[in-house]
C-alpha cells in the first residue's frame, strides 16, 4: 500500500462531499481496488462490480468515516467485503470455512517442494508464469485468498491487513503461510516441468 498517498487527502473535505478530493481519491485507488477484485474473483465483470460498489458504498459513508484508519485502510475493507460477499453470493451455498477455526488447524507441508529461486528472474515474471500463479491464487480458499493478494500481491503490511479483515495479526500471519504453502505445493509441477526444460536448453547449448 501506498502510505504516503493514503495521507494525502483530505479527510474534512471527503466528510464535507468535496467532489474534486473524492474524485482523486477514486483516481488513486481504482486500479488496485480492480485488481483486488479481478484476482479474487477471477472475472473482469465481477471486478468491475465490486469496484463500482467499493466507492457507491464509500461515498454514502464518507460522513460516517472518523478517520481510525487511512482511508486506504477503509477502502480496502470495503472493498475485500464486497469481494466476500460477491463469492458468497455466486457460491449461494452456507460457507463452513466461516464458522470454522481455520487458524487452530495445523498447517500441512506440501508433499514437493521446488526451490523457486533457482528460476531465473525472467522465468518467474514471464506471461505464462503470472497465469499459472493466477490459476493457483484462484484455488485457494477464500479467506486465504484475500489474505495472500491484500499482504503478497498490494504489499499491504500485516497489521493493516488484519484491520482491513478483522482479524489478529496472529491470525493473519498463520494463514499467509497456509496460502503461500499450498501455492508453493501447486506450483512445483509447473516450475519443474520449467527447470527441466531450462536444463534440456543449457544442455544443447553445451554440446
Amino acid at each position: 500500500m501506498n502510505e504516503t498517498a493514503a495521507h494525502e487527502f483530505s479527510i474534512d473535505a471527503l466528510r464535507s462531499g468535496d467532489r474534486a478530493e473524492f474524485a482523486r481519491l477514486v483516481d488513486a485507488y481504482s486500479a488496485p481496488i480492480y485488481r483486488l477484485g479481478l484476482k479474487m474473483l477471477g472475472n473482469p465483470q465481477d471486478a468491475e462490480d465490486i469496484l463500482q460498489n467499493t466507492f457507491l458504498n464509500a461515498l454514502t459513508h464518507l460522513a460516517d468515516f472518523e478517520g481510525r484508519s487511512s482511508v486506504a485502510t477503509w477502502l480496502y475493507r470495503i472493498a475485500s467485503n464486497e469481494a466476500l460477499m460477491l463469492i458468497r453470493r455466486k457460491k449461494n451455498v452456507v460457507n463452513l470455512d466461516d464458522f470454522q477455526p481455520e487458524d487452530a488447524e495445523e498447517t500441512p507441508l506440501p508433499e514437493v517442494f521446488v526451490d523457486w529461486s533457482a528460476m531465473p528472474e525472467d522465468e518467474l515474471l514471464s506471461g505464462e508464469s503470472k497465469k499459472a500463479l493466477d490459476l493457483a491464487v484462484q484455488k485457494l480458499p477464500e479467506s486465504l485468498r484475500m489474505v495472500f493478494l491484500l499482504r503478497d500481491i498490494e504489499g499491504i503490511s500485516i497489521r493493516d491487513t488484519a484491520e482491513i479483515l478483522n482479524l489478529t495479526e496472529t491470525n493473519v500471519k498463520t494463514r499467509l503461510l497456509r496460502a503461500r504453502m499450498f501455492l508453493r505445493e501447486q506450483l512445483s509441477a509447473y516450475y519443474s516441468e520449467r527447470l527441466a526444460r531450462e536444463e534440456k536448453t543449457n544442455d544443447r547449448s553445451l554440446s
